[in-house]
């Protein structure tokens, strides 16, 4: 299956700034997550597998690692004759003199055209910090459906909680009525997941028209929708059923990891609908003859020779004898030695807690990032 007709850009600037120091030196597409992937695998992954061939991704805070990262089409099978990721990231331009992308819809105008050069019927935009499956051809068929002139994929979300998204107001056969920005008394709790499909011919000209708009917050939420709502725009709601993340806090960024300890919630194992990522060299992973593991998720070259609980282990992890650790993920290189204790906590890369020392309760409302090596008191 093939989607030529629609090309994808990839929304992966942003610097996700409530992950703390997660994101220091890396974007936030790039943090790692799962035992062994990184957060943009995802909707690269959902590129590949519901056939498009092309793919932009469009990086700008801490790019140097992401770039090269995503750079490797053959991590996703995009690098064929007719196949690609390209990595754009801001220029400046003789006519614009602009260096930065504005906003998600400047970030599209600025590459125009890189996407003319292929010429697609329909763009699909896509955040670069999500986790979640999704096929995208069927969202695509369901635009073509509809003869939208835009399609917005929307997830149901408890009403208590839809003033905290960009809330659509749909009829009966899912055409969008109203759009509210983080309205204070929603009247749906249908929420915009930040994924578009465009006619790419209409969104083109809106494109060009709304770069020479200086109050423009050239956003596609804040921006495009409402004017095209106003000018009487076919704009539908594809709703998703699936499993869907923001994973932009450290709460957030925890409990998806602790989501695949429930395969119901999302299941990686899954071979119709794989996730691909870096193929990293790594030893099989070690359990200890003293060890003791519980309902956790532990990925290659983890050496466990104490006790892990309701976690996940990340690649090249290790927990020394008599060491527990519970509820809580450990990232990359995370060293927890001998008679370490460490509770509802998320362990920053190679990140080492020193023997006896305790970290985290069971107690605490919320989940303790460890960026620094800690030492017994």
């Amino acid at each position: 299956m093939s989607q030529s007709n629609m090309l994808a850009m990839i929304l992966a600037g942003g610097r996700g700034s409530r992950l703390h120091e997660l994101t220091n030196t890396v974007a936030k597409p790039a943090v790692s997550y799962g035992g062994k992937y990184r957060i943009v695998d995802f909707p690269l992954s959902n590129c590949a597998n519901s056939g498009i061939n092309v793919v932009g991704v469009l990086t700008q805070y801490e790019s140097v690692f992401l770039n090269s990262y995503v750079a490797a089409g053959g991590r996703w099978g995009l690098d064929t004759r007719d196949s690609g990721v390209f990595v754009l990231t801001p220029r400046e331009k003789a006519d614009a003199g602009l260096d930065v992308y504005r906003g998600t819809a400047d970030a599209i105008s600025q590459n125009i055209d890189f996407i003319d050069r292929y010429n697609p019927e329909y763009l699909l935009v896509l955040s670069g910090d999500h986790i979640y499956k999704m096929n995208y051809a069927k969202m695509l068929s369901f635009h073509q459906e509809k003869n939208a002139d835009a399609t917005i994929a929307v997830i149901g979300v408890p009403i208590k909680e839809a003033s905290r998204f960009g809330i659509m107001n749909t009829a009966e056969d899912g055409k969008v009525v109203e759009f509210e920005e983080k309205p204070e008394h929603p009247k749906s709790n249908l929420a915009s997941m930040g994924i578009y499909i465009f006619n790419w011919k209409l969104m083109r000209k809106m494109l060009i028209a709304d770069m020479k708009k200086e109050d423009s917050s050239h956003d596609f939420g804040k921006d495009f929708i409402p004017v095209m709502l106003n000018e009487g725009k076919r704009i539908y709601a594809y709703e998703f059923k699936g499993y869907w993340k923001d994973v932009g806090t450290i709460d957030s960024l925890w409990e998806a990891n602790m989501d695949l300890l429930n395969t119901n919630e999302l299941n990686l194992a899954d071979h119709t609908w794989k996730i691909y990522t870096e193929n990293k060299i790594a030893l099989p992973q070690y359990i200890g003859p003293e060890a003791k593991v519980n309902c956790a998720y532990i990925t290659q070259g983890v050496e466990v020779e104490g006790e892990v609980t309701n976690s996940v282990v990340f690649t090249d992890a290790k927990v020394g004898k008599g060491a527990k650790v519970v509820d809580t993920v450990l990232m990359p290189g995370a060293i927890v030695e001998d008679g370490a204790k460490v509770t509802r906590a998320l362990v920053a890369d190679n990140v080492v807690i020193g023997k006896n020392a305790v970290v985290g309760s069971a107690d605490s409302q919320n989940i303790l990032l460890v960026s620094e090596n800690v030492e017994a008191k």
